[in-house]
């Protein structure tokens, strides 16, 4: 076999993103990498001896971790032991040195959920979100307790799931005719997604110890991307006094590649928002304010053949970071497991494209709440509200760019299909 490319986005030497991976002839899951349009079966990579120098790991032993059907034993590695795997793999792949069994095309892979998860939390923390959605299920102003601490609940780990995979239209009750009116049962009229990012915890935090911020990178593994399907009827009904249930609780699509934190470092930046009032001191990124991540996002529609462009974002619009995000979940004492997955939240931005139209929307309920149009319509030109039809598919992706606007890294794609309910 060919040496795979190199720098073929979204997957690149600079990227190098992890995942879990299955053949029709070796159907047993493994752990894997992404170059090109190449899975490197880091399994066989290891068998072969080519991690023999890695410091504190023996090469048996990091074939044994790769052999597993998920990548949380190698996450758990000090960061200094992953770090050397991902420079041996990059020096390894420059010098053509990858033995040709070690790969497959992308195209003959079956990709499975990359971690084995225990927790899911589900982060509510951009102001533009937190703007566009007020005063039908939350108060017309933002409460005062979101200024001062990342808002977040916990969610269902059972329902998430990979790159493609087909959702049924939910079923639960709603108001028929608007809050407080006469209650129903039965399918999602009103099926929405939300643009997020989820990151996995790497080493764990134990239960009743709490994490510095200054650590919260070597305790991430890496980010994909993550679609929290939402029901925005039965989201309503539920929303008084407890908050969503089963409006989240039925599907969350994510990426099946994760771009680990050492990819990511050279896009580092300053949030987009200055938070005011400023945050408590645990939650205060030391250094200068380099806390959050230069990623560019978009949602896309694949309805009857058709594509369609439904907004953009980018995750550095988020008012608390990840970071910040992660030091809050674990500042209680609440144990941190490898594996847990942490969404970040709708992710909206404030921008308006050449028509003055919001255009960086993370989700269809903010379309709704702003009179914006983002669905296909018909060609009445008048504002329709829109929202996913059976057969729909939602497709979002994610990379970064360098200082001359060329994509260095990418995420992939976080695709889900709406079916029928059932």
């Amino acid at each position: 076999m060919a040496s795979p490319a190199l720098d073929q986005p979204p997957y690149t030497l600079a990227n190098l993103p992890y995942g879990v991976i299955s053949t029709s002839s070796e159907p047993k899951p493994r752990c894997a990498v992404a170059i090109g349009k190449h899975a490197l079966d880091l399994a066989k990579y290891a068998k072969a001896g080519k991690l023999f120098d890695i410091e504190s790991g023996h090469n048996f032993m990091l074939a044994q971790l790769f052999s597993e059907p998920a990548l949380n034993s190698f996450a758990a590695l000090p960061w200094p032991t992953r770090r050397a795997v991902r420079e041996k793999l990059q020096e390894d792949l420059k010098a053509g040195q990858v033995p040709a069994d070690c790969l497959v095309e992308l195209d003959g892979v079956t990709n499975h959920l990359p971690m084995k998860t225990s927790g899911f939390s589900d982060f509510y923390t951009s102001l533009e979100h937190c703007q566009n959605c007020s005063g039908e299920m939350t108060s017309s102003a933002i409460a005062k307790n979101w200024w001062y601490a990342p808002s977040v609940y916990n969610s269902r780990v059972s329902s998430v799931l990979p790159t493609p995979h087909d959702i049924p239209r939910p079923k639960n009750v709603y108001f028929s005719a608007g809050v407080d009116s006469q209650p129903e049962y039965g399918p999602t009229k009103k099926l929405d997604f939300e643009l997020e990012m989820g990151y996995f915890v790497s080493q764990p935090v134990p239960y009743g110890e709490s994490m510095p911020i200054g650590d919260a990178r070597e305790h991430i593994f890496g980010f994909v991307m993550l679609n929290d399907w939402s029901a925005r009827d039965h989201q309503l009904f539920e929303m008084r006094p407890l908050g969503p249930f089963h409006s989240k609780g039925f599907g969350t699509s994510i990426s099946n590649w994760i771009v680990p934190m050492e990819a990511l470092e050279p896009f580092s930046c300053p949030p987009n928002t200055k938070q005011d009032p400023a945050p408590f001191p645990h939650l205060t990124w030391p250094g200068q304010g380099d806390g959050a991540l230069d990623i560019k996002l978009r949602i896309r529609l694949n309805r009857n053949g058709q594509e369609h462009v439904l907004g953009a974002s980018n995750l550095k619009y988020l008012y608390w970071t990840p970071y910040q995000q992660l030091t809050h979940h674990a500042a209680s004492g609440c144990s941190m497991e490898t594996g847990d997955l942490i969404g970040t939240g709708t992710i909206s931005g404030s921008g308006r494209n050449e028509q003055g139209e919001k255009c960086e929307l993370g989700c269809l309920y903010e379309a709704e709440r702003t009179k914006t149009q983002v669905m296909p319509q018909g060609a009445s030109g008048e504002y329709q509200e829109g929202y996913i039809e059976d057969g729909d598919e939602i497709v979002m992706e994610g990379w970064c760019e360098n200082g001359q606007g060329e994509v260095v890294l990418g995420f992939g794609e976080c695709r889900g299909r709406i079916l029928p309910p059932q």
